[in-house]
C-alpha cells in the first residue's frame, strides 16, 4: 500500500450539512438557529469556561498557594562529559558552547552539571554550575568562573 492509496474509513466522512436551502429540505429560513436568541446571532455562543450563569468551576475551585514557574531562572543545561567530549581543554565560554552547538543561545544563561568525568584542563566562564562540576574541574587543575 502506498500514499496515494490510503482511504478514509466508509462512514469516516460525512457530506456538509447543506443549511438555508429553502423550507422545503428541512434546514431552511432559520438555518437550524431556531427563532432569535444569542445562538442565532452572528458571532452569537457562548465561550469557553461559560456556565451558563453559573459560578464557573474555575472560580468555585479555592486557590492557596505560590507557585514560583513565573520567576523561575531558566538555564540552558551543558554536562560535564559533552564539555569533555567537545572541547580539548582550555577557555570555555557561552560564545564556545554555542559554537560547539551545546547550547541554543548565547544571549540566555548557561548551568554546567556534573554528570561525567573530566581530565582536561578547562577554564570555564559560566553564568552557574553545580557543586559537583566545580569539584571535578577544580580537581583536574581547570578552574571556574561565574559571570
Amino acid at each position: 500500500m502506498n500514499l496515494h492509496e490510503l482511504r478514509a474509513v466508509p462512514g469516516a466522512k460525512r457530506a456538509a450539512k447543506r443549511l438555508g436551502q429553502g423550507v422545503g429540505s428541512g434546514k431552511g429560513k432559520t438555518a437550524g438557529k431556531g427563532h432569535k436568541g444569542h445562538k442565532a446571532r452572528s458571532g452569537g455562543g457562548v465561550r469557553p469556561g461559560f456556565e451558563g450563569g453559573q459560578m464557573p468551576l474555575a472560580r468555585r475551585v479555592p486557590k492557596r498557594g505560590f507557585n514560583n514557574a513565573r520567576f523561575a531562572k531558566e538555564y540552558q543545561v551543558v554536562n560535564l562529559d559533552s564539555l569533555a567530549e567537545k572541547f580539548e581543554g582550555g577557555n570555555v565560554s557561552a560564545k564556545e558552547l554555542h559554537e560547539a552547538r551545546l547550547i541554543r543561545s548565547v544571549s540566555l544563561p548557561v548551568k554546567l552539571l556534573g554528570n561525567g568525568e573530566v581530565t582536561k584542563r578547562f577554564t570555564v566562564k559560566i553564568n552557574a554550575v553545580s557543586q559537583g562540576a566545580r569539584r571535578k574541574i577544580e580537581a583536574a587543575g581547570g578552574k571556574v568562573e561565574v559571570i
